[in-house]
């Protein structure tokens, strides 16, 4: 599909959107007003992003009347939230309207456009977002649908131009940056000229059943590349990639990113200066002191800055930006040094992660470069089933904490018989047999008390998990500065809605 049509099939094409409070929702529906769709949309509650998609000049209704579709309206698009009885799509289905999901719509959206997709369990937000970032500061005008807030691209999307505007692709379809969600397959909507592939771990297995299952997913979306005579092209880590099971046979070029000698891209990371540089065939290619901490951040910066070079970016403009990226919201988010009302003084941290992988990586990273005198972790478990079936794991992940608080496993998704089959209290003494000191309490203002008593100075306080966990960091800071009477705390940037995760 050219740019011309693309222009041609958004122009004026009225669109609603059912449940468009949703991070993705809401940065679609700008994407294509910008584009010169006619949006319209409307969401079960008000929040702060129904509120700015208003002052953006988009029409939103609260609840769920059937009415809020427009008789005009020539598509809908829902929310993976949004249910097959839901009343707007039933009057939109009454009155002929085609309707899609979101993974489908963001696909289209991807048509006339050089598309980088960024998969993997794992980094997904965070590549996302900084590679948009690169592209942004060498001038290469992207367009960015992430799902978590990124200050530095003024959200978490991002119109660009239609073609890129300066460097070696100059001319080309404009670049488009976006997340590709595996949880039930919707990545296979996506349209990628180019693609990454970070990690593939047990998650999901709700959905999938099995990590068999998971890296079939993986190739498929793999698959979807374009040959390489038509620029299709795959960056997939060397290790836990499953590179060989997801790119064996393919007809896009594939190169490996890691730590080893063999990778085509090798990345060497010193954790002490948090600087790190990247090789390709014996020549240093990139080198970087970043801002973000840790093992798993140098490895996502280092696929940003080679899928930045794939692009046409500029070696200095790559470096100078991956050294100046700040990150994401709720992506091991300071919100500063506090005063407690126990007189406490400590560091509180705000996190996303909710898979064991992502909670060891952030302990370890945290250790290493605030070195608290205690690491308190408060961890909120997202779904039952993942609680279940990764239990194990959950109880082998948090050894750098000095104490563990496990808040109520948040409960979405999952049926009401999973809902008996594991609770907090049995993680926590998952983390107590393994010599890691846990307690579990069930209301967040409890959670928020026991903290207030338990810290003392030097701590370092981590709240995890892609529930609402969020709010009892921001409320621990909050209460310090009412105790303070003035800012002792750094002041916070907004949370991040939590995604489905």
């Amino acid at each position: 599909m050219s740019t011309r049509t693309d222009a041609l099939v958004w122009s004026s094409l009225p669109i609603h959107f059912i449940g468009i409070g949703g991070c993705g929702m809401s940065g679609l529906a700008l994407m294509l007003r910008a584009r010169g769709a006619l949006v319209t949309g409307a969401d079960q509650c008000e929040s702060e992003t129904t509120v700015s998609l208003r002052s953006h000049g988009v029409a939103v209704s609260i609840g769920t009347d059937p009415d809020s579709v427009p008789e005009a309206t020539r598509l809908v698009v829902a929310s993976a939230a949004i249910k097959s009885d839901h009343p707007e799509l039933a009057r939109a289905h009454a009155l002929g309207i085609e309707s899609i999901t979101y993974a489908e719509a963001l696909g289209r959206a991807q048509a006339a456009r050089t598309t980088v997709s960024i998969a993997g369990t794992h980094g997904k937000s965070t590549t996302t977002a900084l590679l948009a970032y690169v592209l942004v500061e060498a001038g290469l005008d992207p367009s960015v649908i992430v799902g978590a807030n990124c200050p530095q691209l003024g959200g978490g999307t991002r119109t660009g131009s239609e073609l890129v505007p300066l460097g070696a692709r100059a001319g080309a379809p404009g670049v488009f940056v976006a997340e590709a969600c595996e949880y039930s397959r919707s990545f296979h909507s996506q349209r990628p000229t180019l693609a990454l592939i970070n990690n593939i771990e047990e998650d999901h297995l709700d959905c999938y059943g099995s990590l068999d299952e998971i890296v079939k997913a993986f190739r498929a979306f793999a698959g979807l590349l374009p040959a390489a005579s038509a620029g299709g092209r795959l960056l997939v880590a060397h290790e836990g990639g499953h590179r060989r099971a997801v790119a064996s046979g393919l007809e896009a070029e594939v190169a490996t990113f890691g730590w080893s000698p063999s990778a085509d891209y090798r990345v060497d990371y010193d954790p002490i200066s948090n600087s790190a540089t990247l090789w390709h065939k014996g020549a240093e290619i990139l080198a970087w002191r970043g801002r973000l901490i840790g093992e798993h951040n140098a490895l996502n910066s280092a696929a940003a800055g080679i899928l930045a070079l794939w692009l046409g970016a500029e070696r200095a403009a790559i470096e100078a930006a991956i050294g100046s990226f700040q990150g994401l919201d709720r992506r091991m988010q300071s919100l500063g040094e506090c005063t407690l009302r126990s007189g406490a003084r400590v560091k509180i941290f705000d996190d996303y992660g909710h898979h064991p992988t992502e909670c060891e990586r952030t302990l370890t990273a945290l250790r290493t470069a605030e070195q608290p005198s205690r690491l308190i972790c408060v961890f909120q478990p997202h779904q039952h089933s993942r609680t279940r079936f990764l239990l194990e794991q959950f109880a082998q992940s948090f050894s750098k904490a000095d104490l563990v608080v496990v808040a109520p496993i948040y409960f979405v998704r999952d049926s009401e018989i999973e809902k008996t089959l594991v609770s907090a209290a049995d993680l926590a003494e998952k983390l107590n047999s393994r010599g890691t000191r846990a307690i579990a309490i069930d209301a967040f203002d409890a959670i928020t008390a026991f903290l207030e008593e338990e810290a003392r100075d030097g701590d370092l306080i981590v709240v995890m998990g892609a529930g609402p966990v969020w709010t009892i960091a921001h409320a621990l800071a909050a209460r310090a500065l009412e105790h303070a009477g003035q800012a002792s705390c750094a002041p916070p940037r907004a949370a991040a809605s939590p995604d489905a995760g």
